[in-house]
């Protein structure tokens, strides 16, 4: 990536260009995962393990998961008799992903113009990509249009904590470590400045209940994680 359009890409506060995020996730793509596990000490893999249970599906439904990645989201469902179909914008992830798990049907697709019909999946469920999307009601709306009618939505992102203390010590301690440690084990340390940026410049949870809310979703609930670094929003489509 230029270093013009990058530099632009670490200012969380500014807008999110979808081309400009895609080629950044290009760009992590090859050691993605690794660079997670390393980043939250392996914390990363208990959050989703909690959205695979929040998702509820069972054998023969349909799941969206958009903003797949390299599809580790993915795979637990496909393993459980899930059809999940692993969707992202970044092409450089789905190749990755399609590397290791060439049995999933990895598809490319933006988040605010999802390439599926209505009333398409059992639930839609989206970790960690809602704050890198431009329009982010936008997308939940999208996201109920594929949903079945009592189709479920599990959104898991970045936080607040609760505890003043705990947040203090985690905004001013973690975040700003998250680049330094990237420059260790990430293909594009940069990158991280901004990932780092979004999630500190994020909504928390009551704003991003209120988000869902506005999308159409009924019945949202929140479940924090590791004591509201990471949250986990869940909701249903009623007609």
């Amino acid at each position: 990536m230029p270093a013009g359009r990058m530099a632009s890409m670490t200012r969380a506060s500014l807008d999110k260009q979808p081309y400009e995020v895609a080629t950044m996730f290009d760009d992590v793509a090859a050691r993605y995962d690794l660079t997670n596990d390393v980043l939250t000490a392996g914390i990363d893999r208990y959050w989703r393990r909690a959205v695979v249970g929040e998702v509820t599906a069972r054998p023969g439904e349909r799941v969206l998961d958009i903003a797949a990645g390299t599809g580790t989201s993915s795979v637990p469902f496909a393993d459980a008799g899930v059809h999940v179909v692993p969707a992202d914008f970044s092409l450089g992830m789905l190749r990755e992903g399609r590397r290791h798990r060439p049995d999933l049907a990895f598809t490319a697709a933006d988040a605010t113009r999802p390439p599926f019909g209505d009333d398409s999946f059992d639930a839609v469920t989206m970790s960690f990509g809602l704050r890198n999307v431009q329009d982010t009601v936008g997308a939940l709306a999208e996201f109920r249009r594929v949903a079945k009618p009592g189709g479920r939505l599990v959104i898991c992102e970045f936080s607040h904590p609760g505890n003043r203390l705990v947040r203090g010590v985690y905004q001013r301690a973690i975040l700003r470590s998250l680049p330094a440690i990237a420059r260790r084990v990430s293909s594009n340390p940069t990158a991280y400045v901004y990932l780092a940026e979004s999630i500190a410049a994020w909504p928390d949870q009551e704003q991003l209940t209120e988000r869902i809310r506005d999308a159409g979703w009924a019945g949202v609930e929140c479940r924090n994680l590791t004591g509201g670094i990471v949250a986990i929003h869940r909701a249903v489509r009623l007609d």
